[in-house]
């Protein structure tokens, strides 16, 4: 598990993906979007705060006491997040179908069991989130801030 473990930490080295990371994301937003896949997985489409283009890519999402939800795995320094805080939220999911969604911040101090529900399903997550699965939630309480997760809400709920 090491090797793999390494395999996806150079694959996001410094944060970013590298170009074989952005051909698999690629392919994983395709096959995810399109629903082949199980339904933990899917694709989001967020409009970029600078271009205006919808940028897919592949997700993972977390349920946890009924409710749905996205972590940032390299935390707040990335594209994704800045993007949807610009865009107060509101999104695309698709898993087979499309759904229009808002991204709501959950606060720093109930992120905790949910960091620890992502790890336990998102196992290409787990190298870049600095704690164990099996840990107890107290664990994910030290790292909470620094990971960014959001709860996923329909946008006609809105």
């Amino acid at each position: 598990m090491k090797f793999y473990d390494n395999y996806l930490r150079r694959l996001y080295r410094g944060g970013r993906p590298n170009r074989s990371a952005r051909i698999q994301n690629r392919v994983s937003a395709i096959l995810f979007g399109a629903g082949i896949s199980p339904s933990r997985l899917g694709a989001l489409e967020v409009r970029g705060r600078r271009s205006g283009n919808v940028i897919t890519f592949p997700v993972v999402i977390a349920n946890y006491e009924g409710g749905r939800y996205l972590v940032s795995m390299l935390g707040e320094d990335v594209n994704w997040v800045r993007n949807v805080r610009a865009g107060a939220g509101r999104a695309v999911l698709r898993h087979g179908r499309r759904e229009e969604v808002v991204l709501e911040e959950v606060p720093v101090q109930q992120r905790a069991p949910i960091l620890r529900r992502y790890v336990q399903v998102a196992p290409g997550g787990r190298p870049h989130i600095p704690v164990n699965r099996t840990a107890p939630v107290a664990d994910f309480e030290r790292i909470a801030s620094a990971v960014p997760v959001f709860r996923i809400s329909p946008r006609s709920e809105r």
